[in-house]
């Protein structure tokens, strides 16, 4: 069952968009049905927004959106720190409905340095009012649910208030959210696929573990997106794969993407809720140790953030770069001995050994950051081609 018209004064415009997205349906293939009694489809999921031409987006190979990013204000509501333009970029979003039917579009609330959610979780009041916020939210925008990135429960973070009471706290919170969005649900009828999604985004290290209630908390969600990236980055003692598979050997950190996700299932969490979060960028650092053409050495500062896209017009085996791959990691790094610069990065070859991974594991899919760091959507591509591949 449809569910209700958005009840936002932006509608008029999302009205529009949808209109002009409509009549170049004709000349794109209408996408099948494809969950249609197929709860086991493997999700794909897309963090957006920001600066990016949403009208390029392959949106025939996504399965959710995950608008980034909401806040949350001084009073304990989640609103926009850019009403407009959010309001157009969701209309974007609700337009492309029209060549994916089945396309799921969230708001994702928080963030790295994202603060109010201690202060929204603490007591039973301050809960209500965030998970009312939630609905009209989603009444306004017409949204299939809430992801909520919260950059951490109990923990310091770049000016953020945190709390002891946090780890108990964010269970409550998110026990209010589920309520509410269950109620909503019934409200308007939805059953199955179409009742509305309540999401976490989850860090893989004991640290967020021991500051959440994991086993507990996962009974209100419908799936959790692990950031299974930047494991190695600006305060790790030494340079390693940010989002690498697999350990390279016992001599190195356990941060991994096998590590955090068999974390989560030790904390009694479904399979199918675990979705693998993969990087499309890359981490690097400058004054590193020669040795092992730079991996795992120490180094003299982190030297920068690198987009997909420029990683191939400038460094993927070009102005001194050169690629390695880790074959026990599965996981490429690029080495410039001269500049003496590390960077690691997921490409399509790591891609298609996670996507093996979360299929021999019965996982629940795939999330990546951010969509327009590859605007040939060739990573994007790699994903669902492997994961809808036998």
């Amino acid at each position: 069952m449809n569910k209700s018209i958005p009840e936002s004064r932006f509608f008029l415009r999302y009205l529009v968009s949808s209109v002009f997205i409509s009549l170049l349906v004709g000349l794109v293939p209408r996408i099948a049905n494809a969950q249609q009694e197929d709860t086991e489809r493997y999700r794909i999921i897309a963090y957006a927004g920001g600066d990016m031409d949403i009208w390029k987006m392959d949106i025939s190979q996504i399965t959710h959106i995950n608008y980034a990013f909401a806040n949350v204000n001084e009073n304990g509501k989640i609103y926009f720190k850019d009403e407009l333009q959010a309001a157009k970029q969701l209309a974007q979003f609700q337009s492309l409905k029209a060549v994916n039917p089945d396309l799921k579009l969230l708001v994702s609330v928080g963030g790295w340095g994202a603060d109010g959610f201690s202060d929204a979780a603490l007591t039973k009041q301050s809960r209500e009012k965030f998970s009312k916020s939630a609905i009209t939210m989603i009444n306004e925008y017409g949204l299939d649910g809430i992801d909520l990135d919260w950059e951490f429960p109990g923990q310091p973070g770049p000016g953020i208030v945190y709390r002891p009471g946090d780890e108990h706290n964010f269970t409550l919170m998110l026990r209010s959210l589920r309520q509410h969005l269950d109620s909503l649900s019934n409200k308007r009828n939805l059953t199955g696929a179409d009742r509305y999604l309540l999401t976490i985004a989850s860090n893989d290290n004991q640290a967020y573990f021991d500051h959440t209630e994991m086993g507990k908390l996962h009974q209100y969600l419908d799936f959790i997106n692990v950031m299974s990236y930047d494991m190695f980055t600006v305060g790790s003692e030494t340079t390693g794969h940010h989002t690498g598979l697999y350990r390279s050997s016992s001599k190195v950190p356990n941060r991994n993407t096998e590590a955090a996700v068999q974390r989560h299932l030790e904390a009694g969490i479904p399979s199918r809720k675990i979705v693998v979060g993969v990087a499309f960028y890359g981490r690097s650092w400058v004054g590193v140790n020669r040795e092992n053409h730079g991996l795992y050495q120490p180094f003299d500062e982190f030297y920068r953030f690198i987009d997909y896209w420029e990683l191939e017009d400038d460094f993927i085996n070009k102005n001194g770069f050169k690629r390695y791959w880790d074959t026990i990691a599965k996981a490429p790094y690029l080495w410039n001995p001269e500049k003496q610069i590390m960077i690691s990065y997921d490409d399509q070859e790591s891609l298609r050994h996670k996507m093996n991974f979360v299929k021999k594991n019965n996982l629940g899919g795939v999330m990546y950051w951010h969509h327009s760091y590859d605007p040939s959507q060739q990573l994007l591509g790699t994903i669902y081609e492997e994961l809808n591949s036998r």
